[in-house]
């Protein structure tokens, strides 16, 4: 069966737009161009489609997107299996926010008690689900079960003034290094106070600390592209002036 760009995206639920849009970038051409002007996609077009909106649903960028699916070793049904079990993760962290509503919604009717740390807890479970899936098996790998277990309940424990502490912390410390990189001295006054603060960032979740470990993180953050691109965000290289600066900063210089 074929579409024109009008059917397919009232069909996919998209605009034409889109669809236009997704054709000047490559990453989804349609099927030919009949004799009116008009774009006709079929079957491959439509499968194509899908994947791709089931990567944006989980938040995937259209770039990496492109590169996915149009590798040679692309496997459809391989891909299928993996936007499934992402999904129903996303759906339990799903259900546990909306069971955190309902239970804040009844305290608030006076139904049910609700200890400030529990008015936290979804989300604390989510951040610790969301870093198993990120990061789990690297973080495992390079510093074992016990040290991953202990941070995560390190998480877990925390108040909710502890927990908005830890998070504003890690803002100041990503605000501070896009300020330090611009200074082009990793051994300077405001890199090693972002080096500073990452250590103190480190101990909230680690609960304790050396400079060994701290410098093995920096060292992560350069060699795992999703590590670089969070860093990378705003000034390409602020992973690598990050890890050079921790260096300096435990004294690691010729580590890692």
């Amino acid at each position: 069966m074929e579409y024109t760009i009008q059917s397919l995206a009232k069909m996919a639920g998209i605009t034409s737009r889109t669809l236009r849009y997704y054709d000047e970038i490559g990453i989804l051409k349609p099927a030919r161009i009949n004799s009116s002007g008009y774009r006709i996609y079929g079957e491959a077009e439509v499968d194509r489609l899908q994947q791709i909106l089931f990567y944006r649903e989980l938040d995937v960028d259209l770039e990496s997107i492109k590169k996915i699916i149009t590798s040679p070793s692309f496997n459809e049904t391989k891909a299928l299996e993996d936007h499934r079990e992402k999904l129903l993760t996303k759906r339990e962290q799903l259900d546990q926010l909306i069971a955190n509503v309902e239970k804040t919604l009844a305290y608030r009717e006076g139904r049910v008690h609700m200890s400030n740390d529990e008015k936290f807890e979804a989300f604390k479970e989510n951040l610790i689900k969301d870093n198993e899936k990120n990061y789990g098996d690297e973080i495992r790998a390079k510093y074992g079960e016990a040290q991953v277990e202990t941070s995560n309940q390190q998480l877990k424990n925390m108040s909710k003034t502890q927990f908005a502490e830890a998070e504003k912390l890690g803002e100041d410390i990503l605000e501070t290094l896009n300020q330090a990189i611009l200074t082009g001295d990793p051994a300077g006054e405001l890199a090693q106070k972002t080096a500073d603060m990452h250590r103190k960032w480190l101990t909230i979740y680690w609960g304790n600390y050396s400079k060994e470990a701290h410098a093995g993180v920096a060292q992560m953050y350069v060699e795992d592209e999703r590590f670089a691109k969070y860093y990378d965000k705003k000034h390409p290289g602020a992973a690598k002036f990050l890890r050079d600066a921790i260096r300096i900063y435990t004294g690691q210089k010729n580590e890692c």
